[in-house]
């Protein structure tokens, strides 16, 4: 499983409508890849505005190019995010998740 991470900072007054959109568009259509399994929102307030790190879960780095295209690590950043954004990774971060840890201390090894 490959782990995708990205970060942005939203205007203030624009974070909220960031999560609508997550939620509204990009979400949806990252459900209907093959190999997409989980997305997270992580929010927190810095000096600028709204910091967004989006985490997204997929089988396999061909999952990936099915969403991102060539190069795997390029951000999807569509228009309409440009202008709520301050700033925002142009490059995402890929981790192999080496193991899960849950509530049990149940251990799933990869």
């Amino acid at each position: 499983m490959i782990s995708r991470h990205w970060k942005g900072v939203a205007r203030d007054e624009k974070a909220d409508s960031y999560i609508d959109h997550l939620k509204r568009e990009t979400f949806p259509k990252l459900s209907e890849i093959k190999g997409f399994i989980r997305s997270s929102i992580l929010v927190r307030k810095v000096e600028k505005g709204t910091e967004f790190l989006i985490i997204t879960e997929w089988e396999s780095m061909e999952s990936i190019r099915a969403f991102a295209g060539d190069p795997a690590d390029k951000a999807v950043v569509p228009p309409v995010v440009h202008e709520m954004m301050v700033d925002y990774d142009r490059k995402v971060i890929h981790y192999e998740v080496n193991a899960e840890f849950k509530g049990s201390y149940e251990i799933r090894q990869r």
